[in-house]
């Protein structure tokens, strides 16, 4: 754990379930299932961090926990969509030429291991990459009264970021979770997590880090002096 993570928590202070939101984004087929459409340009680092083993392992522990899961996704292409906006971009227009997690599709539901249980809370579609612009997800989160978000799932220099970033100017606390999100390549991890993550998140950690915290182990704060 990273010096300003730490000293974030002596700070702060852990995560309280009742006020900490788990915000799983996009877990569609087409990003993290073999099969999909865009798994095979993410495989090296999906496989790379055991990202499906490690959004398992946090879904399941904030369900017992009780840490509310929001579930945040990307808009489902349909054929014709963007076609009366003024400037999509150059990403967006790639999506819906392939029909990247197409509405009515295979590839645009979630994956079996991530299916949405009762008391989770889906969110809006998000067009762009931040999950809070133009959707509910500010509005649902205060109605659940949580203040500390935990960012997991896909892509981390995209959604995760952007997400992060917005959620970081409205107020809340936010946690990325380094091998519990994936991106097209090993340089987009290391901008996302160790170049961009440190000017708005709160705290930047492994799934076994946050889920020590979690499950009540002590924080490190001593080696704060230490850390480099």
């Amino acid at each position: 754990m990273d010096k300003q993570t730490i000293q974030g928590f002596k700070r702060y202070g852990s995560y309280e379930p009742s006020r900490t939101g788990l915000l799983l984004v996009d877990p569609y087929n087409d990003f993290i299932h073999p099969d999909g459409k865009s798994f095979p340009k993410a495989k090296e680092v999906i496989e790379g961090v055991h990202l499906l083993d490690n959004l398992r392992r946090i879904v399941k522990k904030a369900r017992e926990l009780s840490i509310q899961v929001f579930y945040v996704p990307h808009h489902r292409t349909s054929p014709g969509d963007l076609a009366d906006w003024k400037y999509p971009t150059p990403g967006q227009l790639s999506t819906v030429e392939r029909l990247v997690f197409q509405r009515g599709s295979w590839g645009g539901e979630f994956h079996a291991d991530f299916q949405p249980q009762p008391g989770d809370v889906i969110v809006q579609e998000h067009f762009g990459q931040s999950g809070f612009a133009n959707t509910d997800l500010d509005r649902l989160l205060k109605q659940h009264d949580v203040d500390k978000i935990i960012l997991i799932g896909m892509l981390a220099n995209s959604c995760i970021e952007s997400t992060g970033r917005f959620g970081m100017e409205l107020g809340y606390h936010v946690t990325l979770v380094k091998d519990a999100t994936a991106a097209f390549g090993w340089d987009l991890m290391h901008a996302a997590h160790d170049l961009n993550g440190p000017t708005f998140a709160h705290a930047i950690m492994t799934s076994d880090e946050l889920l020590d915290i979690l499950q009540g182990k002590p924080i490190p704060v001593e080696e704060a002096v230490n850390a480099k």
